[in-house]
């Protein structure tokens, strides 16, 4: 029977691929106010401004690929179990062609009611005002955004808590809720954290089992595929 791992993956797997991290140091996402961009307030305000912002994250989507640190995960699965939790909005671990991929924080080639939350239409291009729902609203970015619950959480501890590996890759594991999944791993799990500078979570700091791999996603998935693949 295969050894299950469980991956949980932020912005730092897809910076190397050229999309920018959340927010930059002075706290702005594109040169916006992420509450201007990222939150239902924000929508109320000017839906003309977050669909354009989105519109542009998803058109920027289309000039990246994946690296490798993306294409080294697929291998995982040869050998293991492998389910990959994510913070990223992107759609690289699909293109990559991992199988088994859980979004915390929604899909930017997605889109959804804003009446109905249950529908959510594949999204490829923009969204524009006036594009509507089968019920006849207005469409939204289906993004998890500021002040709003994160649907798939209880699904992810659920994976978490099942896990013989855990690799985190591109994510500090500071911001919660996302967090507190490591906490759900059993204690006898292996954790592996990526991380060039890696900055131990309280979660974290509980774990016998953990073992640091000082560098960035892409070099750090060589290695770890060096001690998981035989």
């Amino acid at each position: 029977m295969k050894k299950t791992i469980v991956v949980l993956t932020g912005a730092g797997i897809s910076a190397e691929s050229g999309i920018k991290t959340f927010r930059d140091a002075d706290g702005l996402w594109e040169g916006h106010d992420v509450m201007e961009v990222a939150s239902p307030e924000g929508w109320q305000r000017n839906r003309d401004l977050v669909l354009d912002f989105y519109n542009q994250r998803r058109r920027q989507l289309k000039t990246v690929v994946p690296n490798s640190a993306h294409l080294d995960l697929v291998k995982l699965e040869a050998q293991y179990e492998t389910h990959i939790v994510t913070q990223n909005v992107d759609n690289l671990h699909e293109r990559a062609g991992s199988k088994n991929i859980l979004h915390l924080h929604g899909e930017l080639v997605k889109s959804r009611s804003t009446l109905d939350e249950s529908l959510v239409y594949d999204c490829p291009d923009d969204i524009k005002q006036g594009d509507k729902c089968e019920k006849g609203s207005q469409l939204r970015p289906h993004i998890v955004w500021f002040g709003e619950m994160v649907p798939m959480l209880e699904s992810a501890a659920a994976l978490c808590s099942k896990a013989d590996i855990v690799i985190i890759v591109g994510t500090s594991m500071q911001v919660y809720p996302a967090a507190s999944l490591v906490g759900f791993a059993p204690n006898t799990a292996q954790i592996y954290y990526i991380d060039p500078k890696p900055s131990i979570s309280h979660e974290l700091s509980l774990r016998n089992q953990l073992q640091v791999i000082q560098a960035t996603a892409t070099i750090g998935m060589k290695q770890l595929l060096a001690k998981l693949l035989v």
